[in-house]
């Protein structure tokens, strides 16, 4: 049972608590996870940023149906569009997938390419004060519509310390960094160094990076994107468009949606669209490269080909 599994390498020397595979995008972190939790009786728990969401199962590449009911799943496409996710509302989650999957006495296999749910997961998570919702509405009021490079003079001019680490092309962070400022007068940045428990020891725990070789990855992101567009991306995005969300939402941000919006506005063509989402997605998986070499250190690099006997071999 997966509950008795132990560990004979010699960096764990305790019972395995989990298992972790990060890894960047389109590196076969789902296959390997789910190999793994059919051997070894896994409940497989989503760290993926952009699979929580319903709205988008095909652009994601969160699990197919049948893939889901093989072994459980849980914080998989949980999570309504239209709610501005955060990683202290993903890490509460993960809370009590943990306790489910003990009580059940399973083995929690973690999965996903989000480096800073893996943080969270095993340094804790910074402890910044929340947001009354008014102060947000009025933060995003004030920036619709506002480009990106003036939302980030914005925040050098109130957060220099925060506007210096962030990069002026993420929304989504500048206008949680103004939030917070308009909510407590001080820097996001000032919040970060103090930090919660972690919930999982990563001594105890099985933790492995997927390392492509970066070519091959390139070419597996560019097919799998067409592979999207044949079985039912553009439909999924049309939908999403329908619905009116605020385009700073995360789920407005995935790769290819809001180059596939505007094709379908007949802004840019559908060939130019897919030639963005492709670049935008290998400049992304190159930030989980450099994420996970600089924030996750105890993690393991491993080649995809590799992974499943390392982890078979730090489980026997």
């Amino acid at each position: 049972m997966a509950g008795s599994v132990t560990a004979m390498s010699a960096s764990i020397s305790n019972p395995v608590s989990a298992i972790l595979i990060a890894g960047p995008t389109a590196s076969g972190k789902s296959a390997l996870a789910g190999k793994l939790a059919r051997t070894f009786g896994g409940l497989l728990i989503n760290a993926d940023s952009m699979q929580v969401y319903r709205d988008l199962r095909v652009l994601t590449a969160r699990p197919a149906i049948d893939e889901e009911a093989c072994v459980p799943h849980v914080l998989f496409g949980h999570v309504d569009g239209a709610i501005n996710h955060s990683v202290g509302l993903w890490l509460a989650d993960a809370a009590k997938a943990l306790d489910a999957a003990r009580e059940r006495g399973l083995l929690p296999i973690f999965v996903g390419g989000t480096g800073l749910y893996f943080k969270a997961l095993t340094q804790g998570l910074s402890e910044i004060p929340a947001v009354p919702d008014e102060v947000r509405i009025k933060v995003r009021a004030r920036a619709e519509g506002m480009p990106v490079a003036q939302l980030h003079a914005e925040l050098a001019r109130c957060d220099p310390m925060m506007a210096a680490r962030l990069r002026p092309t993420d929304p989504q962070r500048i206008l949680r960094a103004l939030e917070v400022h308009a909510a407590t007068g001080q820097s996001l940045a000032s919040f970060q160094n103090a930090r919660t428990a972690p919930l999982l020891d990563s001594r105890n725990s099985v933790s492995l990076f997927l390392e492509p070789d970066r070519p091959t990855l390139n070419k597996v992101i560019d097919a799998r994107f067409d592979a999207m567009l044949t079985s039912g991306a553009l439909a999924e995005v049309e939908r999403l468009g329908q619905r009116g969300l605020d385009p700073a939402l995360p789920v407005m941000r995935a790769h290819g949606v809001p180059h596939l919006l505007r094709a379908l506005r007949h802004e840019i063509s559908m060939e130019e669209a897919a030639v963005l989402a492709k670049l935008d997605t290998r400049h992304y998986a190159k930030r989980q490269f450099t994420f996970a070499r600089h924030q996750l250190p105890l993690f393991r690099w491993v080649k995809p080909d590799e992974a499943e006997a390392a982890a078979r071999l730090a489980l026997h």
